[in-house]
């Protein structure tokens, strides 16, 4: 599957990490911290723009200081923020505090209030899809109200406009009401779109029966979907296509956080796409991305540029076999 081109329009969320400094600190005893820019939409996004695609988000932010800081930080990527809207009120932008370490990983999030879930149909009817060539989203705008039912009308406009649909799981259970209402509401939107990215977690969670998460990935293609990306960790991953199958393995680097990596691996993976890399390698190029990103400090500071991407892939040992 080729992209037409590398013009993204993004559908999720922008907030603010925390790091504890220097690396390696636990957070109950850091006396200091670094911010960047977070939440996986915006992570998604800056990933393309480094890789030298264009991308614009579609949220809602707090109309406060915290707010401003997501919207600044989009703006010093390069990630359009035309359609993000700021929103008054108790809403508050996500903050994750997020430590640098491997034992003992601690990432702590706040999304009561979360200002995202406040984007409406209007937000998402205002953007010209016929400026992109594909709609990227990420699970969790479709965990409350008003956003779910934007997200899908977002789905249904971009598709009218002829983009493909592309759709990374990223379950995140405090998110969601209830098991039950995200399983039936990621199996409605996994059922809309083109490319579904998730690891074998979300895809069991999906069919409701973590056994059978490769079954649901197998049943989405087989429904219409163009590729489905089973993502096993350190296994590797799987990848489904009308053509067939195929098994991928990793690019092995000294981690220093386990967090960051879907989020490269997915910028990464549909920038090969929009390059016309054959899908083998699309995938390829976001796992290594994935592995550069865990082994840095950050996560939309550390995603790789192209230069750096290319270095890695060129002088790395691996992947790992499948």
């Amino acid at each position: 599957m080729k992209l037409s081109g590398n013009r993204f329009v993004i559908i999720g969320r922008a907030g603010m990490d925390f790091y504890p400094d220097p690396p390696g600190t636990k957070t109950e005893h850091a006396s200091q911290f670094f911010a960047c820019l977070g939440g996986s939409s915006a992570n998604i996004g800056v990933a393309i723009c480094k890789l030298g695609g264009a991308a614009d988000l579609v949220t809602c932010v707090s109309d406060d200081a915290i707010g401003r800081f997501a919207t600044n930080e989009l703006a010093r990527y390069g990630i359009g923020a035309q359609h993000v809207r700021a929103v008054g009120g108790e809403a508050r932008n996500s903050l994750a505090v997020v430590e640098t370490t491997i034992e003992d990983h601690q990432s702590v999030i706040y999304r009561n209030g979360a200002a995202d879930f406040e984007m409406t149909e209007a937000d998402v009817e205002a953007v010209d899809y016929g400026r992109y060539d594909a709609l990227i989203t990420t699970g969790t705008v479709f965990a409350a109200e008003p956003s779910r039912s934007a997200a899908f009308k977002g789905f249904e406009l971009a598709r009218a406009a002829g983009l493909p649909l592309i759709f990374d799981v990223d379950y995140r259970p405090y998110s969601w009401p209830s098991a039950e209402v995200a399983a039936e509401v990621y199996s409605r939107a996994g059922a809309m779109c083109d490319v579904i990215v998730g690891n074998d977690m979300e895809f069991g969670f999906m069919a409701g029966d973590y056994d059978k998460g490769l079954e649901k990935a197998r049943e989405l293609v087989a429904n219409g979907a163009k590729i489905a990306v089973y993502k096993m960790g350190e296994k590797g991953a799987i990848t489904i296509t009308p053509e067939g199958e195929f098994r991928t393995g990793i690019y092995r680097t000294e981690a220093l956080k386990p967090t960051g990596a879907g989020d490269s691996f997915m910028g990464a993976f549909v920038s090969g796409l929009a390059d016309g890399l054959p899908v083998r390698e699309a995938v390829l190029q976001g796992s290594a991305a994935a592995a550069m990103v865990v082994a840095r400090v950050g996560c939309a500071p550390a995603m790789p540029t192209r230069q750096e991407l290319s270095d890695f892939l060129t002088s790395h040992a691996g992947p790992t076999a499948a």
